[in-house]
């Protein structure tokens, strides 16, 4: 018998997961404990994502995944005994209390103490991601399980003692939480010091954004569903996929909304046939380099003036002031009302001839006989909807009487991504898009180089892979990416968008010498113990990158836009 390589039990475990998930959403519903949940289980393990440290280990849970989780999950899921996967948006104003992840942008809400309904409004990736959290958080409540009683089968002292803290939180003094995480660590099978920090890190997201319950009581919880379950089939943990979502997926209802409604937005500034560069990024980094140094040079420290990097770090707590002036100035937001949760800014360039800019952003804007630039700044999509927006956006704008094709000159993506070549903060420029699981890859031109860029930064250049899913992730296959392709990093959405770009040139819609920019600052190395997303986001190590790029985007766009710009 042929013997597979990590690297094709990997590809084989991701390929599995992705269809038993595509069968499940037809089937409507299944049970984390029944056969497909031990299907999706038994993939998920013998895929060991990095992202979830040591899953396969059955002594100790694995905290840093439960944090990354949990970030991305609805406040008090671990409570609930029904999950609803919906393409059903709730009442305005109605009963339901509605809930926002703290890292995810997904509509959530609670319909009662065992149910809680997740909105599917970006695809068959969102779906994915959900899936692969919950079969994770499941693997992590069996652990917590077996912890619940002794050799004997009864409650052990140390679960007694963790329900007596949940039920007394509120009164415990600092003390006595210590004492408490000691009691917890021996539960998780981890150090006193590592059940800490999870403690600390989910308190402060507690206490700042309402977004968990903490970590005493989302122990006490998950071990308490299976517990319940253990007794009774009928508090069995079941995930429902409502039949209405495949009706919707694939047929694009929420992009063709996103993108109906910035069309409209540009015939109404009178802005639809004049040359159009599409970003797809942060909503800060452009207003902050076009607008920022306009909006606050009468109040600027001494030094406002000298280092860009610095002064995006000053200014990073005035954005009501920057958006304020920038409304003056030709900038127009298109507030997201599909539930793309994908929100717009259109940038008139007409309105920034007369304005300042700080000393090191240098633009020559085109001269009153040539067409200004407009520029679309698109938030981040998620995975496979990049696909569905930037389709929808790319077809040209249709009314009663006529058809009005947009000039798109140029379409940049700049994103964070995993790198497989260097360390957080390092740039990478796509070359290609290979997606992983399929034969699927795209060659382009990118008009971005390495020499393009100040010193500073380490920047690499070669294919990137896009992946199903952050939590799908494998040291083997990432490897093997690495060495047969060369691929310097990974990323979800560069493949679905270049896939939309290349069907718009095939119908038309864009030109054929439609300029290309693809850009990514690294957030993890997933190849680096330690270094995965699940060990913290990256705080100021990207700002430098992050401003790198968009300040080359932009002295691009306005470069192209310029004829005279070189003479």
């Amino acid at each position: 018998m042929h013997t597979l390589t990590e690297s094709q039990k990997a590809r084989h475990a991701i390929h599995q997961f992705k269809t038993l998930t595509d069968a499940l959403a037809l089937r409507g519903f299944y049970r984390p404990s029944g056969k497909f949940g031990k299907d999706l289980e038994s993939c998920l393990k013998n895929l060991s994502p990095e992202i979830y440290g040591s899953m396969n280990d059955p002594r100790v849970v694995e905290l840093k995944g439960l944090e990354y989780v949990i970030d991305r999950l609805p406040r008090g899921i671990e409570e609930c005994s029904r999950i609803i996967l919906t393409e059903e948006m709730p009442p305005e104003n109605g009963p339901f209390e509605q809930l926002e992840p703290l890292k995810r942008r997904r509509t959530s809400y609670r319909v009662s103490e065992e149910e809680i309904c997740m909105v599917i409004s970006r695809g068959l990736s969102e779906i994915y991601d959900i899936l692969t959290h919950m079969t994770f958080l499941f693997c992590e409540a069996k652990k917590i399980h077996a912890r619940m009683k002794d050799d004997s089968d009864n409650i052990s002292i140390e679960w007694n003692e963790l329900a007596h803290t949940v039920a007394h939180l509120e009164e415990l003094k600092e003390n006595e939480i210590d004492q408490a995480l000691w009691n917890l660590s021996i539960i998780l099978g981890r150090s006193y010091q590592e059940t800490k920090e999870t403690f600390s890190y989910l308190e402060k997201n507690k206490q700042r954004f309402g977004s968990n319950k903490g970590l005493f009581s989302l122990i006490f919880h998950l071990g308490t569903l299976v517990e319940k379950e253990a007794v009774s089939r009928k508090n069995a943990l079941v995930i429902y996929l409502q039949p209405s979502l495949m009706n919707i997926i694939g047929h694009q209802r929420y992009g063709k909304v996103w993108a109906d409604d910035i069309k409209a937005q540009l015939l109404s500034l009178n802005l639809l046939t004049r040359p159009i560069h599409i970003i797809s990024a942060n909503l800060h980094s452009v207003v902050n380099l076009l607008y920022g140094f306009a909006a606050l040079q009468g109040h600027a420290s001494a030094d406002f003036a000298k280092d860009l990097y610095q002064f995006v770090q000053q200014i990073r707590d005035s954005g009501d002031d920057i958006q304020t002036y920038a409304r003056a100035h030709g900038l127009y937001t298109v507030e997201d009302r599909s539930g793309t949760h994908i929100d717009c800014q259109i940038i008139d360039a007409a309105m920034l001839e007369a304005l300042p800019l700080h000393p090191h952003v240098s633009l020559t804007l085109p001269q009153s006989n040539h067409p200004k630039p407009v520029i679309i700044v698109m938030d981040y999509a998620f995975g496979t909807q990049a696909f569905e927006l930037m389709e929808n956006l790319l077809k040209p704008y249709h009314d009663a009487d006529d058809t009005v094709f947009l000039n798109i000159k140029s379409i940049a993506i700049m994103g964070k991504a995993g790198i497989l070549t260097g360390k957080k903060g390092d740039i990478m420029l796509a070359t290609a898009h290979v997606f992983e699981g399929t034969s699927d890859n795209y060659i382009f031109n990118n008009d971005m180089h390495p020499d393009d860029f100040d010193a500073g930064v380490d920047v690499y250049e070669g294919p990137m892979v896009t992946v199903p899913g952050t939590s799908l992730q494998n040291r083997d296959v990432l490897q093997k990416f690495l060495d047969d392709w060369k691929t310097v990093g990974l990323e979800m959405e560069g493949g679905h968008y270049q896939r939309a770009i290349s069907a718009a040139v095939i119908k038309g819609n864009v030109p054929r010498d439609v300029t290309l920019r693809y850009a990514y600052y690294a957030s993890d190395n997933p190849l680096m113990s330690g270094h995965t997303l699940a060990a913290g986001g990256m705080g100021e190590e990207g700002v430098k990158p992050t401003y790198m790029i968009t300040k080359l985007l932009l002295e691009k766009i306005f470069s192209a836009a310029t004829p005279c710009a070189s003479s």
